[in-house]
């Protein structure tokens, strides 16, 4: 495949840049094979096809594979080998997209940089990414996601990091994953790779799980966390807009974060590390992490015409579920609260007690205000608002236009919380 080799890759017959190179991947609704013709129409030069029927007799341009989207992974890691640069694999139940940020930020005050795009960061994206690296790049951050047993190793095998970082490990697609222990079983896979290939470990001492995965394994991990004796350039005073300042214990320069959340101070310590690490100084640091602006749906404090918001409605698991309600009854404000919350998806046969937990502690909290979305809150023992979908709460919110609160808004990407927020 070394005529591919420098030359963009496509998956969509739809975007076809000239002289670049169409797979045919396939799915459950779809077969990309039946367009590989139609892609080399509109430009590129190659079509990667693994049925081939589908191929011209005589035209060299169909390369014919056995499967697919395996050539595409090789593809993408023989180019990362050739290149060589530097990569970073990050992955986590909660944070990794916002960590990956905010590390990109800061090491992009000293270095080019190419992370991670949107959730390119499954075993797609992983190769997609892998294929925007080019000679001009100093370092890489590649998001690692994965809902069931065996895809991080599928993914580092892929990307073959030098480095690592695991966010944390909490309950979130149990369904896939079987329990607790699974999760932490297939995020240490990333621990696994690292330790196998001499790779080196950026490690939270604050979360034990994550002590304990990595052990006593004499390659010596690059450590942060709030509770640690550490570096004094880690220790930042971080002012966060949710009103609940937290910070290390010496002060080395204020800084006022745009995320909401005082749990994104573990995020924040990690990108730190991470700079420091390669040489960043402490004051680009600090300006990088400052100017950070969340735009995801991830963190997000929204002022609108209206209302303020805390968004976070990317996707939602217990343990950040929890995570955001905690923040949320901290938080001291004249306006009233709000919380719009829909379910948590992919529990499994947890999911039940996963969402009376959210309820109790909702109740415990003296939340008053709440409206839930989907069929798992409303099977809940509770004395809040239900609504079956979010068009369902969208009707309620043209007619009753809340005004003048701070609105939290959470929940699994299926149940669209994310198209709330223009209503409120």
């Amino acid at each position: 495949m070394d005529k591919l080799e420098n030359r963009p890759v496509t998956t969509d017959s739809r975007d076809c840049p000239e002289g670049s190179v169409f797979f045919a991947l396939k799915g459950d609704n779809f077969n990309g094979n039946q367009y590989a013709q139609s892609a080399l129409d509109k430009g590129c030069a190659y079509a990667v096809i693994d049925e081939p029927q589908y191929a011209v007799p005589g035209d060299d341009r169909y390369i014919i594979v056995p499967d697919v989207l395996k050539a595409l992974q090789e593809h993408a890691r023989d180019h990362r080998r050739r290149l060589g640069t530097p990569i970073i694999g990050i992955t986590g139940t909660n944070g990794k997209t916002t960590t990956k940020e905010l590390i990109a930020a800061v090491l992009s005050k000293k270095f080019n940089v190419l992370y991670t795009q949107g959730n390119f960061n499954n075993h797609i994206g992983v190769p997609k990414t892998l294929l925007r690296l080019t000679p001009e790049h100093d370092i890489a951050v590649v998001e690692m996601g994965a809902n069931h047993p065996g895809e991080i190793e599928t993914l580092v095998n892929i990307a073959e990091p030098n480095y690592g970082l695991i966010t944390n490990v909490g309950k979130a697609h149990l369904e896939g994953f079987g329990s607790f222990e699974g999760v932490k079983k297939t995020k240490g896979e990333l621990y696994d790779y690292l330790r196998a290939h001499g790779g080196k470990v950026f490690l939270d001492t604050d979360n034990p799980h994550l002590v304990g995965m990595w052990g006593n394994h004499p390659s010596l991990p690059y450590l942060h966390g709030t509770l640690l004796a550490c570096d004094p350039y880690l220790q930042f005073t971080i002012d966060f807009p949710s009103f609940t300042p937290s910070s290390t214990p010496v002060p080395l320069s204020p800084l006022t974060s745009h995320l909401v959340g005082s749990y994104n101070l573990t995020n924040m310590l990690a990108a730190a590390t991470v700079g420091l690490h390669f040489g960043v100084s402490p004051e680009d640091i600090c300006q990088a992490l400052s100017e950070y602006v969340p735009s995801n749906n991830r963190s997000q404090l929204t002022q609108t015409e209206h209302n303020r918001l805390i968004i976070d409605a990317y996707n939602a698991n217990p343990t950040s579920m929890m995570a955001a309600l905690q923040n949320f009854a901290l938080i001291t404000v004249p306006e009233p609260k709000m919380c719009i919350l829909g379910d948590m998806g992919e529990l499994g046969d947890v999911s039940h007690a996963e969402h009376q937990k959210v309820v109790d502690y909702l109740v415990e909290q003296g939340l008053t205000d709440v409206w839930l979305i989907g069929k798992e809150f409303a099977g809940t023992q509770c004395p809040f608002r239900k609504f079956p979908d979010a068009d369902a709460v969208k009707e309620a919110l043209h007619a009753e236009q809340p005004q003048g609160k701070l609105i939290l808004v959470k929940g699994s990407h299926s149940t669209r919380t994310y198209e709330l927020p223009p209503l409120l």
